[in-house]
């Protein structure tokens, strides 16, 4: 496969939904990238992301007939990600999907290509976020809160982005990775450049144009 999945993670009220969003909004019209819609066992007028909602039993038939490369249980929800991903993967684009951080070690192994990018802020913030953005009962914000972070290995490279600011400049943290897991230019030394453009003067007969490499 030539793309990169991008898993994105982080606690609970961190801000991962509204980072992905404005990164949508902001690169909605690049064919390149593609921001993945997961599976939830959630009311679809429950706020936040915008997912696909499924029953549990749903959800359980959809599990044995292998509609899910990654499925995970969290805080009495199940959550997957669809199949489909693999074509976009094997066509070349950047996948970004929200995970929860005990998949992660599966889905690096699954695709070792893939990047981990973790957003994280200050404890307190987490809470009022949790309060404000009222998807769950106040019952169930410190079970969220008190949720011990997954190991993460080295091989996974995790990349941790603070949004404990403006959601602004997070976003454009986390565009700034996704668009670094473009392919890169090829880069040629300076000698090598001075052969070409020596190659070209002669050719033409006068000088050549100049040439700029994109990093």
């Amino acid at each position: 496969m030539n793309g990169v999945l991008v898993l994105v993670a982080g606690p609970s009220g961190a801000g991962k939904d509204t980072l992905i969003r404005r990164a949508r909004e902001r690169l909605h019209q690049d064919p390149r990238f593609v921001f993945v819609r997961r599976v939830i066992t959630r009311p679809g007028d429950a706020g936040g992301e915008d997912h696909e909602s499924a029953t549990p039993e749903e959800f359980a038939r959809q599990t044995a007939a292998g509609a899910f490369v990654l499925s995970w249980d969290a805080h009495g929800l199940r959550y997957g990600v669809p199949s489909s991903v693999e074509t976009d993967l094997a066509e070349g684009r950047i996948a970004v999907v929200n995970v929860s951080r005990g998949v992660i070690a599966e889905a690096t192994q699954l695709y070792p290509n893939s990047r981990v990018v973790i957003i994280t802020a200050p404890v307190e913030m987490l809470a009022a976020r949790l309060a404000a953005r009222g998807r769950e009962p106040a019952s169930e914000h410190q079970a969220r809160l008190a949720r011990p972070d997954a190991v993460l290995t080295a091989q996974s490279r995790p990349i941790h982005v603070s949004n404990d600011g403006r959601p602004e400049a997070g976003a454009e943290a986390l565009i700034a990775i996704l668009r670094q897991c473009l392919p890169q230019e090829p880069k040629f030394p300076p000698e090598t450049q001075s052969r070409t453009q020596s190659t070209l003067s002669a050719a033409s007969g006068g000088p050549s144009p100049k040439v700029e490499t994109t990093t």
